[in-house]
C-alpha cells in the first residue's frame, strides 16, 4: 500500500466520466480497476490523500502516468476562459477528472465497441471479452483502508493474439454485433505487428489520425478517443451525440478549440461528465 496527497483527482469522478469500462465504483470512498494486466483499488483517506492497493514502484512505474499525476490540473483550470460560464461550471462540477493513459490495445478495441452503445452495454461486452480471452486475476486480500473487492476474481484484457483467435461467432456473443469483424481485423492488425504501438505513438498527431482513420471500422470519433485516452493526445476533441448536444445548445454548434492548443480534451472531459451526470448526482 501506498499513499499519496493528490489534489484535483477524483477517482469516483474518474470512473463515471466514460473514458474506460473497467473503472467501478464500489462506495463513494473506494473505486477498483482492472489494467494493465493488474487489479488496483484506490481508497480516499482525506480530502486529497489516497491510499492505493499497489508498491511504491508499481504506484511510481505505472499508475503516476496512468492517472496523469504529472500534470498540473490547477493550472489547466486556470486557462479556461472566464467568459465561457458553460466551460466555467463543466469544470468546476467534474474537478478532479484526470485523462487515463490506458493501454493503446484495449482502448482500440473498446471504443470500436463503443460505436452507437450506451457505457453500460460497452462495459458488459469489454468484461466478456476478458472473460473469454483474458488471463485469470485473483482479487487479492486488502486491509483497512481498503474494502473487500467486488468479485473474488477478475480478467485481463486480452492480447492481441489471444483476441486474434476468436472467431467472428465467438465474438459476436459477447453482444458486439456488427462490430465483430471490425474488432476480429484490429487483433489480427495489432498481432501481425501492422500496426505497432510503439511506432505509432512516435508518430505526429495527423500522422497518427490517418493510421487510425485507415483501420476497418474506425471513423473520427473513435480515433480522436484511443488518441485521447491512450496516446495522450490531449488537444483532440472528439465529439460524440452528447458534445454536439453541447456545442448546439450552447456554442452554436462550434467550440473554438484553439482556445485551447494542448488541452481541449481535457475540456471535453469536463463537459461531457457535467452534461450526462449533473441531474443524476445532484
Amino acid at each position: 500500500m501506498v499513499i499519496k496527497q493528490i489534489s484535483f483527482f477524483d477517482p469516483v469522478k474518474i470512473a463515471r466520466s466514460g473514458q474506460a469500462f473497467r473503472i467501478q465504483v464500489i462506495d463513494s470512498d473506494h473505486t477498483e480497476l482492472v489494467a494493465k494486466g493488474r487489479y488496483l483499488q484506490i481508497a480516499r483517506t482525506g480530502e486529497d490523500t489516497f491510499a492505493f492497493s499497489c508498491s511504491e514502484d508499481e504506484f511510481q512505474n505505472i499508475w503516476y502516468n496512468y492517472f496523469d499525476l504529472g500534470r498540473d490540473y490547477r493550472e489547466i483550470s486556470k486557462q479556461i476562459d472566464k467568459k465561457d460560464k458553460y466551460l466555467q461550471r463543466a469544470e468546476e462540477y467534474g474537478r478532479g477528472i484526470r485523462i487515463l493513459k490506458q493501454e493503446v490495445f484495449e482502448t482500440t478495441i473498446s471504443y470500436i465497441i463503443s460505436q452507437r452503445k450506451s457505457i453500460p452495454s460497452i462495459t458488459t461486452s469489454v468484461e466478456k471479452i476478458s472473460r473469454i480471452s483474458g488471463k485469470v486475476i485473483k482479487a487479492p486480500k486488502l486491509k483497512s483502508p481498503f474494502v473487500a473487492p467486488i468479485h473474488s476474481e477478475y480478467y485481463a484484457f486480452p492480447s492481441p493474439d489471444s483476441l486474434a483467435r476468436l472467431s467472428t461467432e465467438e465474438l459476436q456473443e459477447t453482444g458486439v454485433g456488427y462490430r465483430a469483424p471490425y474488432i476480429a481485423e484490429a487483433a489480427r492488425d495489432f498481432a501481425s505487428g501492422k500496426l505497432d504501438e510503439k511506432e505509432l505513438a512516435r508518430t505526429g498527431d495527423e500522422e497518427l489520425y490517418k493510421a487510425l482513420t485507415g483501420m476497418y471500422g474506425v471513423g473520427t470519433k473513435v480515433a480522436n478517443c484511443i488518441m485521447l485516452f491512450s496516446f495522450a493526445r490531449t488537444s483532440r476533441f472528439p465529439i460524440d451525440v452528447w458534445i454536439q448536444r453541447i456545442l448546439d445548445n450552447y456554442y452554436e454548434g462550434h467550440f473554438d478549440t484553439s482556445s485551447y492548443p494542448d488541452t481541449a480534451g481535457i475540456m471535453q472531459q469536463f463537459m461531457f461528465y457535467y452534461e450526462r451526470t449533473k441531474d443524476i448526482h445532484n
